[in-house]
């Protein structure tokens, strides 16, 4: 399959996102099992399902390779070839589906060139679906209403909501937040904190802590094609599979107007 997407694939990535959400509600509903990684992350049998639902629809959808979390060990001598592909995590926020608060997504990727170009978040208990072609827009899909979104555009960098994780404020990010006077912290788990700069309901997630490239590639996709922006704390592009190592650098996601306000 060449790198294209059209309606109908978008349309069924979208049904693959929210199948692999029903194979984590059928195990949210049970006694969770817990399992540690050797990196001592959490993993369920929930993850699993998940990965084995979004690889088995991929493969009948393209002959794209998948990168998922839950099959990271794909060396880099193969994966230093891979032009487009698919980045997958079976299960964003395994620590909010443990603490079962709802906030935790199925995030889909397909990255062209380093960069995200189409991207689907599905937040099962939320039943709520974020998605976006680059160059197309991006949508919102709660229960069956559907709406185009963007990122809000404040005309300075005072009073901004500002989205981070549940767990403690860190030391660098007290001290990225005292260039933003009169700050709302706004808390939210997984892939949602991007998703909500990409819909206008936050208006910056300064990530200043570690995640791996498959956490933020769907969302990526949907900031990047609501008309936000996803950057390195320098201003540069946050790029996927460009090296060996798949961990991020601390990264901001924030709207065109506070991207020129910060470094133009």
């Amino acid at each position: 399959m060449s790198y294209e997407i059209n309606q109908e694939l978008i349309d069924d990535v979208i049904v693959l996102a929210k199948e692999a959400g029903q194979a984590i509600m059928e195990i949210y509903a049970q006694d969770i099992q817990v399992e540690t990684k050797a990196d001592d992350s959490p993993l369920t049998q929930a993850d699993l399902a998940s990965h084995k639902t979004i690889c088995a629809g991929l493969e009948k959808l393209s002959d794209l390779p998948v990168l998922s979390e839950e099959s990271a060990k794909i060396g880099w001598e193969e994966r230093s070839k891979w032009q487009t592909y698919w980045l997958i995590d079976p299960l964003d926020g395994t620590k909010e589906f443990i603490k079962r608060n709802g906030e935790f997504t199925v995030n889909i990727a397909l990255i062209h060139d380093h960069k995200p170009v189409f991207g689907v978040v599905y937040a099962p208990v939320l039943d709520t679906t974020y998605w976006g072609r680059v160059g197309q827009g991006a949508y919102k899909s709660v229960a069956s209403e559907t709406v185009e979104i963007k990122p809000t555009e404040p005309e300075s960098l005072s009073g901004l909501n500002v989205v981070g994780s549940r767990s403690h404020i860190s030391p660098d990010m007290e001290s990225f937040l005292k260039d933003f006077p009169e700050s709302n912290i706004v808390p939210k788990g997984s892939s949602l904190k991007l998703c909500m700069v990409a819909d206008g309901a936050a208006d910056i997630y300064p990530r200043l802590g570690p995640t791996s490239e498959w956490d933020t590639g769907a969302g990526h996709a949907v900031v990047a094609a609501s008309g936000g922006i996803v950057c390195k704390t320098d201003g540069s592009d946050l790029l996927y599979n460009a090296e060996e190592n798949i961990l991020n650098p601390y990264f901001l996601v924030l709207s065109k107007s506070i991207y020129n306000q910060m470094f133009n």
